[in-house]
């Protein structure tokens, strides 16, 4: 008998990977604003493969854990790479650091990838993630990318870019317990916050407006907000990682 559960986990996973695939063509075609939306909706679909494999009455197996972290590595290692390697406007300003930002995005890909090698088949059991889990180091570098890069709100800052990146990058694999998002997590509203306002500025920018607009300021505002949600998240989380086991759901 098929478990709905599990296929209905199974389609989410898919759908996350082929976000991850379509972020990255996008990033390659030059419009970086669609591959960040198309990366935060992977972690939508991320969080929904979860949630719905949590409802299934049969074990997790194997095949979805590694199933899950193959998307992940598309969506939140590979297409978060190349968003960092790939400049396809005010190319003068990045040309001096062409081989520092393709290093710094290989290095980002190959700890990305070692974080899920490691939690696939070791750290899953975990009530919490040791170190930050690919999804939210994701949506970190979107918010690196989105100040000093595209729509670059501080401003073409490839230094700024690459502090940022390396330290999303190192994070991944410290070894501090970060806290799963679920419910009865306490961080759970400000997760929630985040998300909302992450949809608002990818969303609202995919408009191009003026700085000066509604639009443009409803834009800057949310991603000043999404960057404080991340900052709470990376400063907070190791706070509560093991303050209580969150419920199933």
């Amino acid at each position: 008998m098929i478990d709905r559960w599990r296929a209905l986990a199974n389609l989410a996973t898919l759908g996350n990977g082929l976000l991850g695939v379509g972020a990255i063509l996008y990033t390659l075609a030059g419009n970086k604003l669609w591959a960040m939306l198309l990366i935060a909706i992977a972690i939508g679909f991320d969080g929904l493969d979860g949630m719905l494999s949590r409802r299934s009455p049969a074990p997790a197996g194997a095949f979805g854990r590694v199933a899950d972290s193959v998307a992940d590595a598309v969506s939140f290692g590979a297409a978060p790479a190349v968003l960092v390697a790939v400049h396809t406007s005010d190319v003068a300003a990045w040309a001096p650091y062409r081989f520092l930002v393709v290093a710094l995005a290989a290095l980002y890909l190959a700890l990305a990838l070692a974080r899920l090698t490691y939690f696939t088949a070791r750290a899953h059991a975990l009530p919490y993630f040791l170190g930050v889990p690919t999804p939210q180091s994701a949506l970190a570098v979107i918010v690196v990318v989105l100040f000093h890069d595209t729509p670059a709100f501080a401003g073409v800052e490839p230094i700024g870019l690459l502090v940022g990146v390396a330290v999303v990058s190192i994070m991944m694999v410290v070894p501090v317990p970060y806290p799963k998002i679920r419910r009865g997590a306490p961080l759970r509203l400000a997760a929630g916050v985040t998300a909302t306002l992450v949809a608002v500025a990818l969303v609202t920018l995919q408009f191009r407006p003026a700085a000066s607009s509604p639009v443009g300021l409803l834009a800057y505002a949310a991603s000043l907000g999404l960057l404080v949600g991340v900052a709470i998240y990376y400063l907070v989380g190791p706070f509560t990682a093991r303050a209580r086991t969150p419920a199933p759901g």
